[in-house]
């Protein structure tokens, strides 16, 4: 295996083993009623270190739910306790053997059709935008930020945040100066530019739709320029 097949192959590896564990959680029932963001942000990191070997995070750990789920990753809202009826979105980096995953995913707790409907259109919008990746070669991170937020007004929703993604790597991930490296409106830098060293950069795609007039939203991420092996 060459030395860039290798790496795509370690952040792939990253990547589902983040997913092993979110799916961990959810099989244990830790997202319910009444436990408020900080426990079960607790009770993750617990279960990431006894059950999957996770020593460290490149980036805080994000547990929110209800109201909170409008906030983007740089606020710090009151903290909340999961109510019956609640999106919950959760958003971790663990590092696995050297290589970051970044990886969020939402849950609806309980029945409630327009969140179970926002959860499924958050999936299709990530979907839709590694389609739009993977067909156009020249694609800035600009155009793929207007793409995926135009899918949020489509589906009667609004898009959450300014940014909609950003690299990936073996930790720490590369900072350039004087470089935008974000997925947002007017970035003309393309996806496909490569390192300083010419090896191809990875990225997260990052998905946040919101309804505020009802107080609730919905996040996933992953890797957008990485499928799984065939």
């Amino acid at each position: 295996m060459s030395g860039l097949a290798a790496r795509e192959a370690a952040l792939w590896e990253a990547q589902a083993r983040a997913e092993a564990l979110f799916e961990a959680v959810v099989a244990g029932g830790l997202i319910r009623p009444g436990v408020s963001e900080s426990e079960l942000s607790d009770q993750i990191f617990a279960l990431a270190r006894e059950r999957h070997g996770v020593r460290r995070h490149w980036h805080r750990r994000v547990v929110r739910c209800g109201a909170n789920t409008l906030c983007v990753y740089g606020e710090e809202p009151p903290e909340r306790r999961i109510a019956a009826d609640d999106v919950v979105f959760l958003d971790f980096g663990p590092v696995f053997a050297g290589f970051e995953a970044d990886l969020g995913r939402s849950y609806v707790v309980g029945g409630d059709p327009d969140k179970r409907r926002l959860v499924a259109d958050i999936g299709r919008a990530f979907r839709d935008g590694q389609a739009l990746y993977e067909s156009q070669p020249g694609l800035t991170a600009g155009a793929l930020y207007d793409h995926v937020a135009g899918l949020a007004r489509a589906g009667g929703w609004e898009f959450g945040a300014d940014s909609a993604g950003h690299p990936v790597d073996a930790f720490p991930h590369e900072r350039a100066p004087g470089t935008r490296l974000v997925i947002e409106h007017g970035n003309e830098l393309p996806l496909r530019a490569p390192l300083a060293d010419g090896r191809p950069r990875h990225w997260i795609l990052e998905i946040h739709f919101v309804d505020r007039a009802r107080g609730y939203g919905a996040f996933c991420e992953e890797l957008l320029t990485i499928r799984a092996p065939r």
